[in-house]
């Protein structure tokens, strides 16, 4: 299926493995160039590497962890230099530990809101102004069903992933007239 894509620069988080590999190679098979990003540096490398050469696309891996300040302004700087500009942006990022709410430390509640609630935040800070400017953008922020239907024994990411579809809803309204959905 041709989803307009081709030609355009995706940036997906959380995307050495699982589904942020499986979501990068379709971008790539629609004919994306890619930033990839992994903590890990060789796996986010090889993932890189292997959707370049099977579909024919430039891409770069990044190592970062998003869950540290100022990560994913880092990666999409890295994305400017190798590319100029990022069309598409995929947030996307491990969950975090299981437990109740009496058995979860701040500083479990504190790591989860970093990684998976303020690492979408920076991204879109940093995107956002290029896709704008330009009318056209695209963001998907991956999160869970959990954002529906809260699965037990799963506080952590119940709570942060519905704040973060909270969060996608309202800067949708937002950018539509900019273009960017």
């Amino acid at each position: 299926m041709d989803l307009g894509l081709r030609g355009k620069v995706a940036l997906v988080a959380g995307s050495s493995k699982g589904l942020g590999r499986a979501i990068a190679a379709e971008l790539g098979a629609e004919g994306c160039d890619l930033v990839l990003c992994a903590r890990s540096a060789e796996p986010v490398r090889a993932a890189a590497e292997a959707i370049a050469r099977e579909h024919g696309v430039r891409a770069v891996g990044v190592a970062a962890d998003v869950g540290e300040t100022d990560e994913a302004r880092r990666v999409v700087d890295e994305a400017m230099r190798a590319f100029g500009r990022v069309d598409v942006l995929v947030t996307n990022a491990g969950g975090p530990p299981a437990g109740a709410f009496e058995q979860i430390p701040a500083e479990a509640w504190q790591k989860a809101l970093a990684v998976l609630l303020e690492s979408v935040l920076e991204f879109c800070r940093a995107v956002l102004p290029g896709m704008k400017e330009r009318r056209w953008g695209r963001i998907l922020n991956v999160t869970s069903i959990t954002v529906k239907q809260p699965v037990e024994g799963l506080m952590l990411s119940n709570s942060v992933r519905a704040a973060v579809t909270g969060f996608a809803r309202t800067l949708a309204n937002e950018v539509a007239p900019f273009g960017v959905t």
